[in-house]
């Protein structure tokens, strides 16, 4: 008799996936107000919690939840990848026809998810985003901050890009298997879901602060995300690099002529102070192209090796059976890990349950 075959994934109409990192305080409020939201849903769901290395007692807490939550689905990565690699590592597993990614801290609210599907479902849509439409809880440096980001990455990658839009978002099973066929590694998907050009919708909603806990997101890793945005789409840093270049030039040219001109005059002790201020110009000048140079060659650097983005320690949807699976490197499958190429997912059909979750 033939064996019957697994319809669990089939059923799952919507995944919502949580990147977490040390997120013990806030856990507790995070599931008391996101359980009540998807059970109201009256359709098959799966919660994925991406454990990015997470030093406190976040995975105990998980743990814990899931014995009394059984559409609660713990996936533990071996080391912190940071938060667009565990993003992407629940991107590439989670079984819903749609999916949504939210972050645990609740300042995205998990309530305007049922409103996020319903607009997806009636309109046809592949990408809802959820829009910070007030962010008064922010601090005004960190308003500030956002602002100047959005601005930026617009003009560099195009008015597609909508402002104040972070991680919280609906993808359809077709925008899903678009982004896990995409090549890059150090993915930004602010700027990656925009460039599919897929239909989309917006939900507006009010920033709120954080509950408990603290951001994980400081000054240096909101640096990084803005580098990343502009190195990854867009070659504009290097135009501006030959631009500064023939600027220096012009100087340089017109500190000649200065310099000729004061040795015609017998005038060259003042030329010193020009001279000296030409030459730290000039090296300033070479610096910073040296170094946008620098950050491409990096990035190329980066894709060449081919790594893996982050490294499945274990996912309880799988038991023991996902241990060691690598992530994405390169757009490449994980066989160099030891994992089991399955078959591409047709758009708009979930992914079985025994998919090793890797992008093909």
């Amino acid at each position: 008799m033939p064996e019957a075959p697994d319809t669990t994934a089939a059923v799952t109409v919507l995944s919502v996936v949580v990147p977490m990192y040390n997120e013990e305080e806030v856990l507790p409020a995070l599931v008391s107000r996101l359980r009540p939201v998807l059970a109201g849903l009256g359709v098959g769901y799966e919660v994925v919690a991406v454990d990015d290395g997470s030093t406190d007692r976040t995975a105990e807490l998980l743990a814990a939840f899931r014995l009394g939550w059984p559409e609660l689905r713990v996936i533990g990565l071996r080391r912190n990848s940071g938060h667009q690699a565990a993003l992407t590592a629940g991107l590439d597993r989670a079984h819903g026809a749609y999916v949504v990614s939210l972050d645990a801290d609740l300042q995205d609210p998990p309530e305007k998810i049922p409103e996020m599907l319903e607009l997806a479902r009636a309109e046809g849509l592949d990408i809802v985003y959820g829009i910070r439409a007030d962010r008064a809880s922010d601090t005004g440096f960190k308003r500030w901050t956002a602002g100047l980001y959005y601005l930026l990455v617009r003009r560099l990658a195009g008015p597609s890009v909508p402002a104040q839009a972070g991680d919280f978002r609906l993808l359809s099973r077709a925008a899903v298997d678009a982004l896990r066929a995409l090549p890059d590694q150090q993915r930004v998907y602010r700027l990656l879901v925009p460039w599919l050009g897929f239909p989309s919708g917006r939900v507006t909603y009010e920033r709120a602060p954080r509950p408990a806990g603290r951001s994980k997101y400081p000054l240096g890793r909101m640096i990084r995300l803005a580098v990343d945005s502009v190195t990854g789409f867009s070659a504009a840093p290097l135009r501006i690099a030959t631009w500064l270049g023939g600027f220096a030039f012009l100087v340089c040219l017109t500190l000649m002529v200065y310099t000729l001109s004061a040795h015609a005059l017998e005038h060259t002790v003042p030329g010193w102070t020009s001279l000296f201020t030409g030459v730290l110009f000039i090296g300033a000048v070479q610096l910073i192209c040296v170094g946008l140079l620098g950050e491409y060659v990096g990035r190329i650097y980066t894709a060449v090796q081919n790594r893996p983005t982050y490294f499945i320690g274990h996912d309880t949807a799988q038991g023991e059976a996902g241990n060691g699976v690598a992530g994405p490197g390169g757009g490449h499958d994980a066989a160099h890990a030891g994992a089991a190429i399955p078959p591409p997912a047709e758009a708009g059909t979930p992914l079985s349950q025994g998919s090793s979750g890797v992008r093909t």
